[in-house]
């Protein structure tokens, strides 16, 4: 069986947080099984800059996915007795993984298939930004260098209290974009939590107060979690949240009906509710938890 060659994707926003880790679960259907057959269709695409295909290749086939994770925007997926083989999956604007049937014929953007009894785990990336990494022994330093997860026990209120005073002036728009405190969090993401957070998107990040610093950890925390147990195959999500409304003719706030705004806000374009989050960029911001939605 075969995809149509060209046949459109369900087509998700760039890949954040939500979206690798709901990636990384499609392959998940084949741990404990082994790889049969490696199938590398464009060895010279940017796609495996760095990486020897031919070593991939070799160390790869006959191993059983052993395990998976995701941390910020990149998986890993480790393969053989202790994953001491370790395949580094980076989607960048357009990568997709797919699961596809076992006789699946790779189309023309799918640049890795690893074949296993009953299905084929495809990487497909028509942009050829995203990346794919190798690496045999222990954790390889792409993947150690990644910040602690924002889901993770490490993300306190008292390191973003930290690192919001580190970054005084900056918007924070711009500092939830800072991948070395919050991996994974892009720009719908960043809109998402000041929306909930009740915040304006230029409020310098020195301008919270310890209450405010906490309400922003609290926020970001809360629409990781809510993202990712929330999408779906067609990258829906619920009526209530600010990302149905973002970039949608004449949106409206999903929680008090005012017309959204828009601009470009540390260097992104940004949407917020004027409503919902008032103030001047240099106003003091106190923060409060957003509408549980």
């Amino acid at each position: 069986m075969a995809r149509a060659e060209g046949a459109p994707l369900p087509t998700p926003p760039m890949p954040e947080l939500a979206e690798v880790e709901h990636a990384r679960r499609l392959w998940d259907v084949g741990l404990g099984r082994r790889v049969h057959e490696v199938t590398i269709r464009s060895p010279g695409s940017r796609v495996f800059r760095g990486a020897d295909v031919d070593e991939l290749s070799a160390a790869l086939g006959g191993r059983a996915l052993h395990s998976s994770a995701a941390k910020g925007k990149q998986m890993a997926f480790r393969f053989g007795p202790g994953g001491a083989a370790w395949l580094g999956l980076h989607l960048g604007m357009s990568g997709r993984l797919l699961v596809e049937a076992a006789d699946y014929e790779p189309a023309k953007h799918d640049h890795l298939v690893l074949r296993q009894a009953g299905r084929s785990l495809v990487f497909s990336d028509p942009r050829h930004f995203g990346r794919v990494r190798f690496h045999q022994g222990g954790e390889p330093s792409w993947w150690a260098s990644i910040a602690p997860s924002v889901l993770g026990d490490e993300f306190d209120a008292a390191s973003v209290i930290a690192f919001l005073g580190r970054r005084r002036r900056a918007p924070l728009k711009a500092v939830l974009l800072m991948q070395e405190r919050f991996p994974g969090v892009g720009n719908w993401m960043a809109d998402e939590i000041l929306w909930r957070a009740r915040m304006h998107p230029a409020t310098p990040a020195g301008s919270l107060d310890q209450r405010g610093a906490t309400a922003l950890w609290r926020a970001v925390r809360r629409v990781a979690r809510l993202a990712v147990d929330t999408i779906d195959d067609a990258w829906n999500y619920p009526s209530s949240w600010l990302f149905a409304q973002r970039w949608r003719p004449g949106g409206r706030c999903p929680r008090c009906g005012e017309a959204l705004s828009r601009a470009a806000i540390g260097g992104r374009t940004t949407c917020w509710c004027p409503r919902c989050q008032p103030g001047a960029a240099g106003s003091r911001g106190r923060g409060r938890a957003g509408a549980k939605r």
